[in-house]
C-alpha cells in the first residue's frame, strides 16, 4: 500500500510541476533586451533630454539614483558628479566608471555631462572602478 501511495504522490507532483518554467540568462523585456541593456538605453535617452542649468534634484528625479556619486569643493564652488551606466565595456557583471556617463553639477546646477565634462573638471579620464 505504501508503494501505491508514493506512486500517486509522485504522479501528482509531476503533474503540478509540469507547468513550471526555468528561465536561464536573465529576464528580458518585450523588445528582447536584457535588464541591463534596458537600463543603459533609458539612461542614454534621459541624458539626451537634459538641459544645462537644471537643478540637481530635478535631474535626480528624472534619472533616479546614480551608480556612483562624487562630491567635492574647488575654488569656492561645490561640485557633485552623478555617474549613470550607459554602455558596456566588459561583460563581468560589474559596473565600472568607464561604463558610465558623468553628469556634472556646480553649486547645485547642471553644467555638463559626458567624459569631456569630467576631464575638464578633474583632469582625469574615466577608467575602471571608482
Amino acid at each position: 500500500m505504501k508503494v501505491v501511495s508514493r506512486i500517486v504522490v509522485l504522479g501528482l507532483v509531476s503533474v503540478l510541476l509540469a507547468g513550471c518554467v526555468v528561465s536561464v540568462g536573465g529576464s528580458r523585456g518585450s523588445s528582447g533586451e536584457s535588464d541591463w541593456q534596458q537600463v543603459e538605453r533609458e539612461n542614454r535617452e534621459a541624458i539626451a533630454r537634459l538641459n544645462k542649468g537644471m537643478y540637481v534634484e530635478e535631474v535626480r528625479s528624472r534619472m533616479g539614483t546614480p551608480d556612483f556619486l562624487e562630491s567635492f569643493s574647488r575654488d569656492g564652488h561645490a561640485y557633485q558628479v552623478f555617474f549613470y551606466r550607459t554602455h558596456r565595456v566588459k561583460a563581468d557583471g560589474m559596473t565600472t566608471r568607464d561604463e558610465t556617463t558623468p553628469i556634472v553639477f556646480e553649486d547645485g546646477f547642471l553644467v555638463g555631462w559626458g567624459e569631456a565634462a569630467w576631464v575638464d573638471l578633474t583632469g582625469r579620464p574615466l577608467t575602471g572602478r571608482p
